[in-house]
């Protein structure tokens, strides 16, 4: 880092714009610029943020840091500065399909490809492949990649490749992750909260019966009381569980639905598709639900992590550059949101190599479009709209009592770096950048889809409080929530099988240890799932995290005075999860602050 003075001696008057040029040299020497600060005659200091890379031959026009509306600027040149900035970066941030029916992407095939300014630095933009190999060799499982095909003998054999690396969570999967509550509790606190809702009745097509389910039931009640009877109270372990996955090893779908009484791993029940349940045979009911398992998991890397966190913070992040200039008071606001991540190819390249690869992927995604809808990204209603709000009526949800309080945090920041900008919800209207970022989101994100809910315009001060939340909790708070805890949860290979190798089971009975040892991935498919796993939930050397603002791009007080607050505010969250967290032998970190990076940056 090198800082340099300049020192200029005629009068130079009012200074609007400073203009940066570099030069080419022999090899490449792209220069990252931070700031210029400007001492006047009078004693005065004007700061010009940058943050930008200046490349090749190319040079950089710089106002000063006060935020500014459309409606703030007067002159023209200022005016025309806006507008190039502008059309320049439209230029650069292109949209692209990259499959239909999927959120339209940045026009980019690599990582090399995307526009310096959102390429990770050095740290960050380590090729994958290196940090997986970094992956395989700290947990001392190559030897065992060769052995593609190769099975396992026992589920002991599985502890070859699990390495203890302090972490108290994973190593409690692999001692109870055949229990029945260890399955029904990572619904609600593991990689994958978001499926669980509240049944209030008995689906009318639901194939479980009284009888079925008669010792299970600890009051001899029927199905239909016992759900009224926990509705007056706590739900306790009522779940419901709807999914789909197509699979490679298993051409046919299949939904299973969970209660705690059941599973189904069929579309119908029938004859070559039966209803296991907790009193069948302990290694049928078992590989009933490492079926269920493997499908979460797919479910979870495929729409809850890729689709809901990524494409939709890379949707967020592309219109943000298009739309709002760097004087934008809502584009300083979002300077440390980089949607763009290394991440999502090679999500793509996980999932393609597991069961879902055969373009299973594709179809989930596509399916799962028509629940990505606005409301569903605004925490708390998505919470309410799944009967999953109460704490008294269901308690240890830590998923949502501590997204509740990120979320009122964020929007806490928000509102009041709006009130600074927006004395009035008429001044929201009149700010064409601003509603030019919201209908980019809805025609190429939402791809123009009415049902998604997404607003085309935003007309109050308090609406765009909401959309403001949407964005950041999106691309920091709920990507944490659904990414760092994979080697935690999906470390122990039976719990969260990546691909399954025999068909679901289709009669009672007849399951052994052998057919589901046999079922599970092989020796080199196993150790390819922990080094991923373990590479995709590490956080970088230098992460930036939530609250963290080290690039100064504002330099009014009050804005500064907000972001202090929302520091102190997530602080505090962190300070009530630390207790609450003490002496758990299942921690729920997720959602602490501190473990929330600014970005999808993995």
């Amino acid at each position: 880092v090198d800082s340099y003075d300049v020192t200029v001696e005629e009068d130079l008057g009012e200074i609007q714009l400073i203009k940066i040029e570099k030069r080419k040299y022999w090899y490449q020497d792209d220069w990252y610029l931070k700031y210029i600060t400007v001492k006047t005659p009078l004693g005065d200091y004007l700061e010009f943020p940058c943050y930008r890379w200046i490349t090749d031959e190319k040079e950089i026009v710089l106002r000063d840091g006060r935020a500014k509306l459309p409606r703030d600027d007067k002159t023209q040149i200022l005016k025309q500065h806006r507008r190039k900035e502008l059309e320049n970066r439209q230029k650069m941030y292109r949209w692209k399909e990259w499959h239909p029916g999927f959120p339209l992407s940045i026009d980019a095939h690599s990582h090399s490809e995307l526009p310096r300014d959102i390429q990770f630095d050095n740290e960050k933009g380590i090729d994958f492949v290196l940090n997986y190999s970094k992956a395989m060799e700290n947990l001392y499982i190559n030897r065992f990649m060769h052995m593609f095909q190769s099975s396992w003998s026992d589920f002991a054999d599985f502890e070859k490749i699990f390495v203890r690396i302090s972490n108290t969570i994973s190593e409690y999967v692999m001692q109870h992750w055949k229990e029945d509550f260890m399955f029904g509790y990572q619904f609600l606190n593991g990689c994958n909260p978001v499926l669980i809702r509240r049944c209030t009745e008995i689906p009318k097509k639901f194939p479980v019966t009284t009888a079925m389910v008669e010792c299970s039931l600890e009051r001899n009640l029927t199905l239909e009381e016992e759900v009224k009877v926990l509705l007056r109270t706590r739900l306790r372990s009522s779940l419901s569980f709807p999914s789909s996955l197509a699979s490679k090893r298993c051409p046919n779908y299949f939904q299973p639905h969970l209660l705690s009484s059941g599973c189904v791993l069929g579309q119908k029940p029938g004859p070559e598709n039966p209803i296991f349940l907790p009193s069948d045979a302990t290694y049928d009911w078992l590989l009933a639900k490492i079926w269920v398992r493997s499908s979460d998991f797919h479910i979870h890397q495929t729409v809850t992590h890729l689709l809901r966190t990524h494409l939709v913070s890379e949707v967020f992040s592309i219109a943000m550059f298009r739309q709002l200039p760097a004087v934008h008071p809502l584009f300083k606001v979002g300077s440390c949101i980089n949607g763009c991540s290394y991440a999502v190819p090679v999500l793509l390249f996980f999932l393609q190599a597991n069961a879902t690869g055969g373009g299973g992927h594709v179809q989930m995604v596509q399916k799962a479009m028509k629940d990505l809808t606005y409301s569903s990204l605004c925490f708390p209603e998505e919470i309410k709209a799944k009967g999953m709000d109460s704490q008294e009526a269901i308690p240890y949800y830590y998923y949502r009592d501590d997204g509740i309080k990120v979320w009122e945090a964020i929007k806490s920041f928000a509102e009041d770096v709006i009130r600074i900008y927006y004395e009035s919800d008429e001044v929201v209207c009149e700010d064409v950048e601003l509603q030019a970022f919201v209908k980019d989101i809805y025609v190429y994100g939402m791809r123009g889809v009415k049902a998604s809910g997404f607003p085309k315009m935003i007309k109050t001060r308090e609406k765009l409080a909401e959309y403001l939340t949407v964005v950041i909790f999106t691309t920091s708070a709920q990507h944490a929530a659904v990414n760092f805890g994979q080697y935690d949860w999906c470390s122990w290979i039976p719990n969260a099988p990546p691909t399954m190798r025999c068909p679901p089971p289709t009669e009672k009975g007849i399951v052994t240890i052998e057919q589901i040892v046999e079922s599970l991935p092989d020796r080199g498919r196993s150790c390819w799932h922990l080094g991923a796993v373990w590479a995709l939930s590490q956080f970088q050397d230098n992460e930036l995290f939530l609250g963290m603002y080290p690039d100064e791009h504002f330099v009014e007080k009050p804005v500064k005075e907000a972001m202090a607050k929302f520091r102190k505010n997530l602080d505090e969250i962190v300070s009530a999860i630390t207790e609450r967290n003490k002496n758990k032998k299942l921690p729920y970190y997720y959602l602490s602050p501190d473990r929330i990076p600014n970005s999808v940056a993995v």
